[in-house]
């Protein structure tokens, strides 16, 4: 019998590149350290797995500010298009949201995991759980095999798709960038990606819950580092959302080069110019004329954050509507678009939803996925210095770049 193609790693990474293998009719091996198959799938999205992203291909690259070009040959090869198409074969069918994010229609991420665990079964595809490698055995330049403890797994070809550093509680926990430094490939420092922002102030932690839809929030440190429009949310420790998400990415890439201070603006009422927003609140205010400041607001915030705002505007609560001077209103129109909030730092690395860092691409043949350094290495998913934004672009990286590694690792 032949030698199999040895994939370590039981994320959607290391999935495909087993179903492209096996499909591609040699003999497989399946190496995942924990007690089942796709634990980080099951997560995302929050339990309903945001599998990818409708966007046509030119779109999507420009969703990867890390190294998103590397991704040109994988995303062609393997597109959202053939991987809904791969889940629709296995009775998995897909829905399209805001954004164009694609859901499996039941909203269940284990419906995913279940078909594709399946289809491995299927493909005769050995599935070794509860093996916990320890390296990759390397001779006269060449992947031979995958260590596991004291035993060496002997493969044609080696497939390393182990994750990065985030939810370690998933298995994700640097293996792959351990195995890389002692191979000669450089690795970049882990960051975190995706992840939520602690803030300075207190007040943040006092909406904990607190939900603003169509809000947008600037990013400024030495200069403006990112501007986003959508949804965010208030926090036990600071903010979150989509578009805190978003951000986070510049603002930790910021600081790793130049260490300071951060502060998020957020406005409001981004669809009115001052102007117009000075004009509404007059409205406003002849409308809630006989009432106090504090009772005068309902239309313009939502009523948790009214408190936070008006001690945030130094303003009395208790003064009324018809004594709030021009000058007065005037801020409030300021402060009603530019809300400050400094930024602290971020969650733990082990909190965000992927990973920046990892092998550098410079050394991984973009069209195969394989070392330039290692014949018959292949790198595929977040070990890899790859990182997208929120939208189901991380988990399609994840898919074609596990593709692409297992078709060329079993041409091996």
């Amino acid at each position: 019998m032949s030698l199999p193609v040895l994939v370590v790693g039981g994320g959607p990474a290391g999935i495909m590149a087993a179903i492209c293998s096996a499909t591609n009719g040699v003999p497989v091996v399946l190496l995942e350290k924990g007690r089942r198959l796709g634990t980080k799938m099951l997560i995302t999205g929050k339990g309903r797995c945001n599998l990818t992203n409708v966007a046509p291909v030119t779109e999507m690259i420009t969703q990867y500010p890390g190294n998103g070009q590397f991704l040109y040959s994988a995303l062609h090869t393997f597109d959202n298009q053939a991987l809904i198409s791969l889940l629709s074969d296995l009775g998995v069918k897909v829905k399209v949201e805001r954004g164009g994010r694609v859901f499996p229609a039941s909203d269940m991420a284990k419906d995913v995991v279940s078909a594709l665990t399946g289809y491995l079964y299927r493909l005769r595809v050995d599935i070794r759980l509860n093996h916990q490698a320890t390296g990759v055995s390397v001779q006269e330049g060449r992947a031979t095999g995958i260590t596991v403890g004291d035993c060496l797994v002997r493969g044609r070809a080696v497939v390393v798709a182990t994750g990065g550093l985030s939810y370690p509680r998933t298995g994700s926990t640097g293996d792959g960038y351990r195995w890389a430094k002692d191979l000669g490939h450089t690795v970049n420092p882990p960051l975190p990606s995706l992840v939520p922002l602690e803030t300075a102030e207190e007040w943040p932690t006092q909406l904990q819950g607190l939900t603003l839809k169509n809000v947008t929030v600037k990013a400024v440190g030495d200069e403006v580092l990112g501007s986003e429009f959508g949804e965010m949310m208030f926090t036990h420790f600071g903010l979150t959302g989509p578009i805190i998400l978003t951000l986070s990415r510049y603002i930790v890439q910021y600081q790793a080069k130049k260490p300071g201070p951060v502060t998020l603006f957020i406005n409001m009422k981004p669809a009115l110019k001052p102007e117009q927003l000075d004009a509404r609140i007059q409205r406003d205010f002849l409308k809630f004329s006989r009432r106090q400041l504090k009772n005068a607001l309902d239309d313009l915030l939502p009523q948790r954050m009214i408190p936070v705002f008006i001690e945030l505007s130094g303003i009395p609560g208790d003064k009324y509507v018809h004594q709030v001077t021009r000058v007065e209103r005037q801020h409030l129109v300021s402060l009603l678009q530019a809300i400050p909030v400094r930024i602290t730092g971020t969650r733990p690395l082990a909190e965000a939803i992927v990973t920046a860092g990892g092998v550098s691409v410079k050394e991984v043949n973009p069209r195969t996925m394989e070392s330039n350094l290692v014949s018959g290495l292949f790198w595929a998913g977040e070990v890899l210095d790859v990182d997208g934004f929120t939208g189901g672009y991380n988990l399609q990286a994840a898919f074609s770049t596990g593709y692409v590694a297992g078709k060329y690792a079993a041409s091996r």
